[in-house]
């Protein structure tokens, strides 16, 4: 398992699902970081390419830890971490045939476990609420392919009690770049940033 340094309290938190670095997604995502910082937040990124994630072993209804965590070892304890100790949470994903990335879906499905404690044990997880935003980009300019990916999204922060309080999806960027022409997602994705940290009463807390 990797190591994540502890997040410092009031981070805003960013969840990269794409395999790209420095591709559309990953500048998406740091435009909104960039927007959270401005207005006064801390933020972290996590990439799930970078983390070692099997996926879900469909076992949750026979193991569930104390904690309602995975008994798998692997890096999704670095992802319960961060969820539990960030402020808000950003998450982006490109679409990959008509849905979320696996990388993605691979976290989002390592949270049956969650689900199964919050709802069949009731021992409810992630116990503070908070808020989420998704960014999402792709290729073509299909609307379903993208509700499609914010059903999954909505069902996912619904289980990890986060709010689903803002979207940004961005069609029409496929190759590697893409969105540096699209100039009003990149503005769209500065304010989402920013007005998630001014939401969650960030800004007014003195964080450098």
């Amino acid at each position: 398992m990797k190591t994540f340094a502890k997040i410092e309290k009031n981070t805003i938190l960013g969840i990269s699902g794409s395999p790209r670095i420095g591709g559309n997604t990953d500048i998406l995502i740091e435009k909104a970081l960039e927007g959270a910082r401005a207005a006064g937040g801390k933020t972290k990124k996590m990439i799930l390419n970078d983390l070692d994630l099997s996926p879900c072993q469909e076992i949750e209804y026979e193991k569930v830890n104390s904690n309602g965590y995975s008994v798998i070892h692997d890096d999704i304890h670095l992802i319960y971490q961060a969820i539990q100790e960030c402020h808000a949470l950003i998450l982006a994903s490109p679409i990959f045939f008509g849905s979320i990335s696996a990388q993605t879906k691979i976290m989002i499905d390592r949270f049956q476990n969650v689900w199964v404690s919050n709802n069949i044990l009731n021992k409810p997880v992630f116990t503070q609420k908070k808020e989420g935003a998704f960014l999402c980009v792709a290729g073509s300019r299909r609307n379903d392919f993208f509700e499609n990916a914010r059903f999954i999204v909505k069902n996912f922060f619904y289980t990890i009690n986060f709010r689903y309080e803002k979207d940004l999806f961005c069609p029409g960027t496929d190759r590697r770049g893409d969105i540096l022409f699209h100039t009003e997602c990149l503005i769209r994705a500065f304010e989402l940033g920013r007005s998630i940290a001014i939401s969650s009463d960030l800004s007014s807390k003195n964080i450098e």
